[in-house]
């Protein structure tokens, strides 16, 4: 369940960037009622996640999704140019959040504390 958690604060996460954008400096005051909602629905599904989740793990995939999630929309939404240096460091990215899951799956047999929480 953690790791649906993580999915939904990423969501949130990707949102609350989009919408910061659009504020305009927070002169908006849809966008920037979208901003608040998510930022606080992003930590609070991420403090949710976390409570199994070591929070190093959970708090980089958290804002590698949300990363690569905003560039990507923002892409499509707001017409920002994707390069290939951006390709390449998004596939780098997730490959950092795989590698993550996988370290955590292959520790999750481990006696360690962290693994116990």
């Amino acid at each position: 369940m953690a790791w649906i958690y993580l999915l939904v604060a990423a969501v949130f996460e990707v949102v609350f960037a989009l919408a910061t954008n659009a504020t305009e400096g927070f002169t908006q005051l849809w966008p920037s009622l979208i901003t608040a909602v998510a930022a606080a629905g992003g930590i609070f599904f991420l403090s949710l996640a976390l409570k199994t989740l070591d929070v190093g793990v959970g708090y980089t995939i958290w804002t590698g999704i949300g990363s690569v999630g905003t560039v990507v929309f923002g892409t499509v939404i707001f017409g920002e140019q994707l390069t290939p240096w951006k390709v390449l460091a998004f596939v780098l990215i997730i490959g950092g959040v795989l590698g993550l899951k996988l370290a955590d799956r292959l520790s999750a047999g481990d006696s360690s504390p962290a693994s116990t929480r």
